[in-house]
């Protein structure tokens, strides 16, 4: 039986018009794993549309307008069914479970042309017609240059610039655990193409709005320690984004800021939506918990060290449900 991505490779070969998709509020490695396949399939003559789900984050539209992406977005509900009928193939990368995907959950299931889905993440639904899952793939944007590879399609300093930015910001810069002696080789062989890892790092770690800094003084006043300081978590309400004249993507790694005390096992946060509905919450662990394996108690999923969950109730109520589960898998 053939490798997922070969029989990727030969369905992607004879298509003519592909769309390719992400997650719901899509980070660099969303963004810059679609882009590099969009670009990817450019010299095999493959027209591509990418649809995102949210709007295109300001700290990362350089990726796509810098390289000419050609996107859609729908913010508020996706395209009308007919809309997906000019496509003859259907890439989802960097995710595979309907939680991430609004609004799509009625229509995929009913597309008569191949699904394919390109995952690193270890939580999955059984909707795809081809899936390529690597729990061991620092990023989707590693998964996606390993394809490009195998396809025999040169790796432009265009395609390497959006590589870098995928797994680069899945790894933290190279400091998560996910990051392998496979990632390094892989990100010296991008900057032999062509990548400015210096002007990246401004672009993603020091070109910041003062609003997210604000939002993250928000952030770091709700800060709370549970479990003998084990767990931390941290509370962004409706009220601050507009107090602050925030957005949800300015949330983006506040997460990680509590991992920085020693004691703490687990850091969660939890964001009430500016436009109302379930509260999202994120979810970072150092190893002692499985949290993709916590998340899925919540209807979510993920890494075993990064997952995420909505939970439809109050705040604060949402919190203290969360918390008292985590304390108890902590303990257990």
């Amino acid at each position: 039986m053939p490798e997922p991505i070969h029989t990727i490779i030969a369905s992607l070969s004879t298509a003519r018009n592909v769309l390719i998709t992400t997650h719901v509020k899509p980070d660099g490695d969303a963004l810059g794993s679609a882009a590099a396949l969009q670009l990817g399939l450019q010299p095999r003559g493959i027209k591509s549309t990418v649809l995102l789900l949210s709007k295109l984050p300001n700290k990362y539209s350089f990726v796509f307008h810098e390289n000419a992406i050609q996107y859609e977005v729908s913010e508020t509900s996706v395209p009308a069914r007919a809309w997906f009928d000019r496509f003859d193939r259907f890439v989802c990368v960097d995710t595979g479970t309907f939680s991430q995907l609004p609004g799509l959950e009625a229509i995929v299931p009913d597309l008569r042309v191949p699904r394919i889905v390109i995952d690193h993440h270890k939580t999955q639904e059984a909707w795809s017609d081809i899936l390529w899952q690597d729990i061991g793939a620092s990023a989707a944007g590693e998964m996606i240059e390993t394809l490009l590879t195998q396809w025999n399609i040169e790796i432009t300093p265009e395609i390497a610039n959006c590589l870098f930015v995928a797994i680069a910001s899945d790894t933290g810069w190279f400091q998560f655990s996910n990051t392998t002696p496979r990632t390094l080789r892989l990100v010296a062989d991008l900057m032999e193409h062509g990548v400015n890892s210096d002007a990246l790092y401004q672009h993603l770690y020091q070109n910041e709005r003062p609003e997210r800094l604000l939002l993250q003084q928000r952030a770091m006043g709700s800060l709370r320690f549970d479990a003998e300081k084990k767990i931390a978590s941290m509370m962004i309400r409706k009220s601050d984004f507009t107090d602050v004249a925030a957005s949800v993507t300015d949330t983006e790694n506040l997460i990680n800021i509590p991992l920085q005390v020693a004691s703490v096992q687990a850091s969660v946060l939890f964001v009430e939506p500016p436009e109302g509905g379930s509260i999202r919450v994120s979810f970072r662990s150092k190893g002692q918990i499985d949290v993709a394996h916590f998340a899925q108690q919540f209807g979510g999923g993920g890494h075993a060290r990064a997952s995420g969950a909505k939970v439809d109730a109050p705040l604060d109520e949402a919190r203290s449900r969360v918390i008292a589960g985590l304390v108890s898998a902590l303990n257990g």
